[in-house]
């Protein structure tokens, strides 16, 4: 009967040992890519840290692109964001999961059969405007050129999309990523 209830035992434990091993596969880095197969589309990419494509990615994921949160089907890695870009524009695409938030900008550049997708990085985003800021307070006279780059960056940043929230919350997201 011992034999008999151990065997028991043993059967539901090993059962239920093999249900826990089931691995979730988390987005951790992403990139902005052309969709290939539509125009005036972007795709979105799972890459590991040196961005070679994770084709083991499959599922609906969560995606906040420019304060709009999407659910994208991804597909061996690749999610297809089936918005048409009418004009060149910043992404900007956040992923929250388990592991923390993973945010990236894009400027996509719109030329006249196809996209090109710039990263923009976070501390490129800060040094411009700091960079500014201590031209004019080195050089005087440059002050009042400062304040008008300052505003012109300011406007092509609004024009394409990159409202000031979004801008600041790209240089949090890099500032975190740091510690």
């Amino acid at each position: 009967m011992k034999k008999l209830l151990l065997f028991f035992y043993l059967t539901i434990a090993t059962g239920s040992l093999a249900f826990a091993d089931t691995v979730s596969v988390a987005i951790n880095h992403f990139v902005v890519k052309e969709n290939p197969f539509a125009q005036d589309e972007v795709a979105i990419v799972a890459t590991d840290s040196l961005e070679n494509i994770q084709s083991n990615v499959n599922g609906q994921f969560t995606f906040t692109i420019n304060g709009f949160e999407e659910i994208l089907k991804f597909d061996k890695g690749v999610a297809f964001y089936d918005h048409k870009l009418e004009r060149s524009s910043f992404i900007y695409a956040k992923h929250v999961n388990d592991n923390g938030t993973h945010s990236i900008l894009y400027y996509v550049y719109k030329g006249t059969d196809k996209l090109s997708c710039i990263h923009i990085s976070w501390i490129v985003l800060l040094a411009v405007p700091l960079c500014l800021i201590l031209l004019g307070y080195m050089f005087k006279r440059f002050i009042i050129i400062a304040v008008i780059i300052f505003a012109i960056f300011l406007y092509f940043n609004h024009h394409n999309g990159l409202s000031i929230p979004t801008f600041f919350e790209s240089i949090i997201d890099g500032l975190k990523s740091i510690f």
